[in-house]
């Protein structure tokens, strides 16, 4: 017998799950409430270091049924989402992503999406480091310094600590932020 279970993700605490789960209810999937994960965990932690999703992971078996909002509620990029399906699609387990169509991942269309979508995520990734590398090369021939700026040194701080300056006061008259201060401190 084919269970379906919901697994919801938010980020923050002050966020809530609830229209994950209206989403899914209006799409018609009938999920009993115990078969809803609800988690507060950032989408950048890999699904393997999440508590609720691994809790979910022990209770689901081979049939059931998956389904998740948006793909970006399973990781926050490509790769790590596509090993998470791929994960769940050896034990068996089906993943439903609802902002796809309702697509089963697990299914040769839904493959087929996820490698589009892997495809994507790194060409604007290379084109981000594309931008990037340029915007460094024209910064260079215009003789820009890159790096981190060299306003305050150590000695230039230390020398006002002498004179009993706080933190805040050495900061200001050096016109750097308090924690370039605080790292040249000690």
């Amino acid at each position: 017998m084919t269970r379906t279970f919901l697994y919801c993700r938010v980020s923050t605490s002050d966020q809530t799950t609830q229209n994950q789960v209206q989403e899914v209810q209006a799409a018609g999937f009938d999920i009993q409430p115990q078969r809803i994960v609800e988690e507060t965990i950032s989408g950048s932690t890999s699904t393997s270091e999440r508590k609720g999703f691994n809790k979910l992971l022990e209770r689901m078996e081979a049939g059931d049924v998956l389904v998740v909002t948006k793909l970006d509620r399973l990781g926050r990029n490509a790769i790590d989402v596509q090993q998470t399906v791929q994960m769940l699609e050896a034990k068996g387990i089906r993943v439903h992503c609802l902002a796809l169509g309702g697509v089963d991942l697990t299914s040769a269309a839904g493959k087929m999406t996820m490698g589009v979508l892997a495809a994507v995520a790194e060409f604007e990734r290379d084109l981000l480091i594309e931008r990037t590398q340029a915007g460094l090369e024209r910064a260079k021939k215009e003789g820009k310094t890159l790096g981190r700026p060299t306003a305050a040194n150590r000695e230039q701080v230390q020398a006002l600590k002498l004179e009993g300056k706080s933190q805040s006061q050495v900061a200001k008259e050096l016109d750097v932020s308090l924690s370039t201060v605080k790292r040249l401190w000690s």
